[in-house]
């Protein structure tokens, strides 16, 4: 069976911006150990493989793959996916519900993006803020004290690290330090966020999934939304957060959340992105099953 590829760019207005991802298409003969090695094999943040939908609710099924393990969610290929899919008349334009492991996602696709809204929005337990600013290079002296460190999970969950906003473009991984503070996370995001201009700089570490720094992550976007909103940072009923992303690599990202809140907790996070289309292929030779 001949498999088809797109590569896309999405977070961005245009090509070579934003965050790469692999789509494979109608990957049902694929299996998990080939759906890896063609992960590691691009070697995008992530890799996205299409499959028929097991739920009468959803219109189709996405599994996701760092270059080194699967993921239940993340928000670049899901919004990615979709938008290829309605690119190619695959699905309609419009609103549809994706099938993955963080459970059915409705998204709203248009001709220049897609809107993800995320999962169960989760608040986690406070971290530690001295050790993981250690694992960046920083110091408490960088930390935003009106928003003290933690987890939150909205499909996936990271834990948030808040500093100044010189401090953001100043944080250096160290890959094993991150790794070891993080374990049980998808990743370290380190923030600056401007709570009267509705505005974030966001920078997201994930080494122990194989990404040593992502240039964009909707699944940390939607997690923020969730932690902003348990600090007390967002008012009731709905907000806009503008996230930049990715500068530091080149690959500047444009990332729109939407948060409602009620009762002082986050009770829907949405994430937007405009996508683009790179290139598009088929694969002429597959890794052993």
């Amino acid at each position: 069976m001949e498999l088809h590829f797109d590569i896309v760019d999405v977070f961005t207005d245009r090509p070579f911006a934003g965050n790469p991802l692999a789509i494979v298409h109608r990957a049902r003969t694929l299996t998990a150990r080939q759906m890896q090695a063609l992960a590691a094999e691009f070697g995008f943040s992530e890799t996205a493989f299409t499959l028929p939908p097991t739920s009468s609710r959803a219109t189709y099924r996405l599994r996701i793959f760092t270059p080194t393990r699967e993921l239940p969610f993340a928000g670049h290929p899901s919004i990615g996916a979709a938008w290829a899919l309605g690119f190619a008349d695959v699905i309609r334009i419009g609103d549809v519900v994706q099938e993955c492991g963080a459970g059915l996602l409705p998204l709203q696709v248009d001709r220049d993006g897609a809107r993800l809204v995320g999962g169960t929005p989760v608040v986690g337990p406070d971290r530690d803020g001295a050790q993981l600013a250690g694992t960046v290079g920083l110091t408490v002296n960088d930390l935003d004290p009106a928003l003290p460190p933690g987890v939150a999970s909205a499909g996936v969950p990271f834990a948030f690290l808040a500093v100044t906003p010189e401090a953001v473009a100043c944080a250096v991984p160290d890959p094993g330090a991150v790794a070891r503070a993080t374990a049980e996370l998808t990743g370290l995001a380190v923030v600056a966020v401007d709570r009267e201009k509705g505005t974030a700089h966001l920078r997201m570490f994930g080494p122990q999934v194989g990404v040593t720094e992502d240039p964009a992550t909707g699944s940390a976007a939607v997690a923020l939304g969730v932690h902003l909103a348990a600090r007390g940072a967002l008012p009731e009923g709905r907000s806009v957060v503008s996230i930049a992303q990715g500068a530091e690599l080149g690959r500047p990202s444009a990332l729109t959340l939407q948060v409602d809140v009620a009762g002082g907790a986050a009770v829907e996070v949405a994430v937007r992105g405009g996508v683009r289309m790179v290139a598009r292929g088929e694969l002429l030779a597959l890794p052993e099953p």
